[in-house]
């Protein structure tokens, strides 16, 4: 049987911390920017977690 393959879209926007919770950037922060405040952008820039609902499909994505 053949290897299961990574999302390529998947590995470049997640990661998997070493209590297996999987980190994502956050949306917005790309352009745009003159019409956002400083403390939104700064928060932006911050990592989050994925939402518990969506963890399972973004795992198999990243075959864990």
């Amino acid at each position: 049987m053949k290897k299961l393959k990574t999302h390529s879209g998947a590995k470049k926007r997640f990661r998997v911390t070493g209590k297996g919770k999987v980190k994502r950037s956050k949306p917005n922060r790309r352009h745009i920017l003159s019409k956002k405040s400083s403390k939104r952008k700064r928060q932006l820039g911050k990592k989050t977690y994925v939402n518990p609902s969506n963890s399972y499909q973004v795992e198999r994505m990243l075959v864990i």
